[in-house]
């Protein structure tokens, strides 16, 4: 056992040992989630260019921003669930490679379908690095320090987010559109080799079981998810009979998927998760929470455009500070959840986000670029600090074997939160300003459309804040560091 004395030595000489242990292992983990947000955001940039060099229309070309959506949102939970199976460190050195050698078919695919179907491997290869990097966290640092590693993934995430649309304008313009898939390919090999180096062998703590995968599971859920995913990113807020049909066999598609999960022997999902009110209640919050930020991102770039009347330039100037605000808080919002509590800081950040929602359906426009960038730099903090706690709240309590599952459950509702926010958000700011040609809309429409977007978003996160009180401590939280 040893003195107290030599026990504190002991664990003052192994904290640093621990500590430089994590460091190659959590640089794998933060480039596979950098590349995941940057294959997200840098091809809408390209759009119009690849448009003109196929001779494709708009409506075409969109397909190579929903082929990755659709790809990642359905199958982020087979592929955590399947590394809980197969073992997390195997199955993210097959994403990295998949997710190199798609963005290389990308970069020189000679047509529009190629191109697109690259898109979709390359979204299959991003939904494995996301489910599998926060899944791979528990294994990685000590439990005290979980929220630090999960608010730097988030900043890593959130820098992803902000450079994709700068660094994809500035590889256009130098090499061409090519490029901002190109440029994937070193950073996803470095991060192949260093994840191969330096990550765990994490397959004794793979299901040995029943090693069973649920393939009539999976199918229902890929085909619901897909189904939802396309029905919320096709129409462009309008509900039209395809939206119908698709939002139609989603349903019947959830149905059956919940009736298999009941029969079958090793689920792909076991329903009985969901009794557990703290994983209820962060897969809504979560939800709630991207539809939000995803408004911001819709509404924004118009609000600046039409009621402030900014230039090209200074719109993207101005939409980078929230990413950059994210991801300078990422860090040090980890350090907060570890200290205070994953619940309590997860309630500070959405209290945080309402009131910074509530002034930004109050604040009139001529206020200015600082009445709009001010309230939304806290927005965004205040999600920074929310992600970070409620995915340790989840995290922190798994069983090594159901990591990679739950990781994938919170992506999932992250992104059908996203998809969702795009589309019925959307429709709610276009149908606030009175016009479905939001390009042309005349000031005091946006402002109008602006300010009920944000009001109605201020009510989301209210719903989010009584959800998340209400939400029995299933798990306790870590244990705070003492000051």
């Amino acid at each position: 056992m040893g003195t107290p004395a030599a026990r504190s030595a002991d664990s003052d000489t192994a904290m640093p040992a621990a500590r430089a242990s994590s460091r190659g292992p959590l640089a794998s983990l933060c480039l596979a989630m950098l590349l995941s947000s940057l294959g997200t955001s840098s091809a809408n940039v390209g759009l119009p260019a690849i448009a003109q060099a196929f001779a494709a229309s708009f409506q075409a070309v969109q397909w190579i921003v929903l082929a990755y959506l659709v790809a990642t949102t359905s199958l982020i939970v087979s592929v955590g669930r399947l590394g809980d199976i197969l073992g997390r460190r195997r199955l993210m050195l097959t994403g990295l490679s998949l997710f190199a050698t798609a963005s290389l078919l990308c970069g020189i695919a000679p047509t529009l379908g190629l191109l697109i179907a690259a898109r979709a491997a390359q979204g299959l290869g991003a939904a494995i690095m996301m489910a599998l990097a926060m899944a791979m966290v528990g294994g990685i640092v000590p439990q005290s320090k979980t929220g630090s590693a999960m608010g730097l993934l988030g900043t890593m995430s959130a820098i992803g987010t902000a450079l994709g649309p700068s660094l994809g304008g500035m590889l256009i313009a130098a090499s061409g559109w090519r490029w901002i898939f190109l440029v994937n390919v070193p950073i996803a090999l470095v991060a192949a080799v260093l994840a191969g180096r330096s990550l765990p062998d994490d397959r004794a703590d793979a299901q040995t079981g029943n090693r069973a995968f649920d393939r009539i599971g999976t199918l229902l859920l890929v085909l619901t998810l897909g189904a939802y995913a396309l029905a919320m990113t096709t129409g462009h807020g309008q509900i039209g009979p395809l939206n119908a049909m698709l939002l139609l066999g989603a349903g019947v598609g959830g149905a059956l998927f919940v009736h298999v999960e009941k029969k079958i022997a090793a689920p792909l999902i076991r329903l009985d998760l969901f009794r557990d009110r703290v994983l209820r209640s962060a897969l809504a919050t979560n939800a709630i929470v991207a539809t939000v930020m995803m408004m911001t991102l819709v509404v924004g770039p118009f609000h600046l455009a039409r009621a402030l009347r900014l230039d090209a330039a200074a719109i993207g100037l101005v939409m980078s500070a929230g990413p950059l605000a994210a991801a300078l808080a990422g860090v040090p919002a980890g350090h907060l959840v570890d200290r205070h509590g994953a619940r309590r800081m997860a309630l500070a950040g959405l209290i945080g986000m309402a009131s910074a929602c509530l002034a930004l359906s109050l604040i009139p426009a001529t206020a200015g670029i600082a009445g709009y960038v001010a309230p939304m730099v806290v927005v965004t903090i205040g999600y920074a600090v929310f992600q970070a706690a409620n995915t340790t709240a989840v995290m922190s309590g798994v069983d090594a074997g159901q990591r990679g599952l739950i990781s994938g459950l919170l992506n999932m509702s992250r992104n059908l939160g996203l998809v969702s926010g795009a589309s019925l958000m959307g429709a709610v700011f276009a149908l606030a300003a009175g016009t479905g040609d939001l390009a042309s809309a005349l000031a005091p429409a946006v402002d109008q459309g602006t300010k009920t977007a944000f009001a109605v978003a201020t009510g989301l996160i209210v719903v989010a804040i009584a959800i998340a009180r209400g939400a029995r401590k299933g798990r306790h939280d870590p244990a705070p560091i003492p000051a």
